[in-house]
C-alpha cells in the first residue's frame, strides 16, 4: 500500500522538471567546458605535488 501511494503521488518533482534541469546543466558544462577543465586539471596537479610532503 505503501509502494502505491508513493507511485501515484503527484506532489515531487517532474519528469519535464528534472529533463530541463539536466539540459541546463548540461548546457553550461559544454560552455564552460575548458575552464572546468583547465580548474581540474589545476587541482590534480597540487594535490599530486602535496601529496609527497605527507
Amino acid at each position: 500500500m505503501m509502494i502505491q501511494d508513493f507511485i501515484s503521488e503527484e506532489d515531487g518533482i517532474g519528469v519535464v522538471e528534472v529533463i530541463l534541469i539536466l539540459v541546463v546543466l548540461i548546457g553550461l558544462v559544454l560552455i564552460f567546458k575548458s575552464q572546468i577543465t583547465s580548474l581540474v586539471n589545476d587541482i590534480f596537479d597540487t594535490i599530486t605535488e602535496q601529496a609527497g610532503t605527507v
